[in-house]
């Protein structure tokens, strides 16, 4: 079966859908920010929990100290209490009898010495280990500051990343080819074009096309430079496709330019210089991906 000539067709539809696709695009690199927003608001959550337990460690250590320091401090003054009354008994009493209060005075100083000596040694462990605790509570106070600290920039970046998206897909134009069809959205240049790629309706490719003799093959077709006018923005191209030659004159700079081919049936392929040097274009191919149902 033959291949229909390169010529125009009716004016195709549908360009509107491709700007709801690009705002689902911004929409699922959105959703995908927000997943890590929430994913870091989580740990700042589980740090929060951790800084509250932490506390609550402090005040039960904290508590405890007060309990053990207390409880040695009565043990202490009880002893100090019955060593007042032992040192007043060996001083009414003579002889032996004196002698043994005496011992039982020396036995209780050093029961008090060693009470209060525990007492002081108690009160250190119980600080030292307070002090552990409050150091682990304010690693985890820095933590979640950082934690803080990383949540905002990620809604910054969020929001960046919108803005940016929102930009690129206003600065896409949908113009009207020199076919008169009304061309999807247009690249002025890499980013924008970026930005198309990212729709996946269209395979792309670039091009950097110098004035020659011998044609070049992009994708499957094969381009001539004839001209390419710097002053006046104007190029002439020959292209050759489906064993047939077609030549478009004097097209300006991002125009797109349409021919048919067969296996895309009624679906334009788009030509569109972004750059044009002197015996120089730069530009890209745009072709369907859908190829046309054969009989």
């Amino acid at each position: 079966m033959s291949q229909p000539p390169m010529m125009p067709m009716p004016e195709q539809g549908g360009s509107g859908l491709k700007i709801p696709i690009l705002f689902g695009i911004a929409i699922a690199l959105l959703a995908a920010n927000v997943y890590l927003f929430l994913q870091i608001d989580g740990l700042k959550g589980d740090l929060a929990k951790m800084r509250e337990a932490l506390q609550t460690e402090i005040s039960s250590v904290r508590e405890t100290s007060s309990i053990s320091t207390a409880t040695a401090r009565r043990n202490a003054e009880a002893l100090k209490v019955e060593l007042d009354a032992a040192r007043r008994r060996a001083e009414q009493l003579a002889g032996q009898a004196k002698e043994d209060a005496m011992r039982q005075v020396t036995d209780l100083e050093k029961k008090v010495e060693q009470t209060e000596k525990k007492a002081a040694e108690q009160t250190a462990a119980v600080r030292q280990e307070v002090s552990k605790v409050e150091q682990s509570a304010i690693a985890a106070n820095n933590r979640a500051a950082e934690i803080s600290t990383d949540v905002g920039k990620v809604k910054q970046e969020v929001a960046s990343t919108k803005s940016e998206l929102d930009k690129t897909i206003t600065d896409l134009k949908s113009v009207r080819g020199d076919l008169g069809v009304q061309s999807g959205l247009i690249a002025t240049n890499s980013k924008e074009l970026g930005a198309l790629r990212a729709l996946g309706e269209r395979n792309y490719f670039e091009f950097n096309l110098v004035k020659s003799k011998q044609a070049i093959k992009i994708s499957d077709i094969t381009m001539l430079l004839k001209n390419a006018d710097l002053k006046r923005n104007r190029y002439t191209v020959e292209l050759f496709a489906d064993d047939q030659r077609v030549e478009k004159k004097e097209k300006n700079l991002n125009e797109p330019v349409q021919f048919y081919m067969g296996k895309y049936g009624r679906f334009p392929c788009e030509l569109v210089v972004n750059e044009i040097k002197k015996d120089r274009i730069v530009g890209y191919l745009s072709q369907p991906k859908v190829t046309a149902a054969r009989n």
